[in-house]
């Protein structure tokens, strides 16, 4: 279990430096060890749920969020990541799915570069609710926050640089988290007696790693590093 808490203060803190709860990494990281996915889609929440307001706390001080971006998809998504909270996948099929979804923050971390505030679009409100219905419905589905599937968009359509894209991302996953966790509930729920200290960890991880991401480290290091684990992550899930 050590080892296990050493690698999620390490998920927690590269997840929080760019913006992100780290549930994906969360998922990948317990799927490794064995955990249910019983377990896995609260347990990931969860801490979800410490992280991702830690970091959007740290770019909101710095001057990153944009409420008039955020609205639109946290509106949309809400309830449909209740939705999908309510719905239970097999065993098998939910880690495929969990593998195929990992791929998307890898095409993200590699592929698209930080856009620049000259080249940012103007947003587009049914276009952002018809986006934050379908991630809020998979973020429920398979208990992540969201931030891992709207970051890339926002980034395609040039909606928002790096930053302004971590920041909306960051409070994007906790209100996600939250619907998923009510959705869960409603279902049935369990979460495993070591959570506690899940929590602590992942908290202190993404504390440091949002201060770092939000003022101090470069990004591309970071995406890359995080696109690297979630590449294995995700061959790994879906050959398994």
């Amino acid at each position: 279990m050590t080892s296990f808490l050493i690698l999620l203060f390490v998920v927690a803190s590269l997840y929080a430096a760019v913006g992100h709860g780290g549930a994906s990494g969360y998922l990948a990281l317990m799927a490794v060890y064995g955990f249910l996915p019983e377990v896995m889609k609260p347990t990931a929440l969860m801490l979800n749920l410490f992280v991702s307001l830690t970091s959007f706390f740290l770019f909101y001080k710095a001057g990153h969020f944009k409420w008039k971006i955020f609205l639109p998809f946290a509106l949309a998504s809400i309830p449909f990541s209740f939705l999908g909270g309510t719905i239970a996948l097999e065993a098998h099929l939910y880690k495929k799915v969990l593998g195929i979804l990992l791929l998307l923050p890898v095409i993200r971390f590699f592929i698209f570069p930080n856009t620049n505030d000259n080249d940012l679009k103007s947003t587009n409100w049914m276009i952002s609710l018809l986006i934050g219905s379908a991630i809020g419905f998979l973020s429920g589905l398979i208990g992540i926050g969201g931030g891992i599937l709207l970051s890339p968009v926002l980034l395609l359509l040039k909606w928002t640089n790096q930053k302004q894209t971590a920041a909306i991302s960051a409070l994007f996953i906790f209100v996600n988290s939250v619907a998923g966790i009510a959705g869960q509930l409603y279902h049935g729920i369990k979460f495993e007696s070591e959570m506690i200290s899940f929590v602590i960890v992942a908290f202190v991880g993404g504390l440091i790693g949002a201060w770092l991401g939000s003022f101090k480290l470069k990004q591309q290091f970071l995406k890359f590093t995080l696109g690297v684990v979630l590449l294995v992550a995700s061959i790994k899930l879906i050959l398994t």
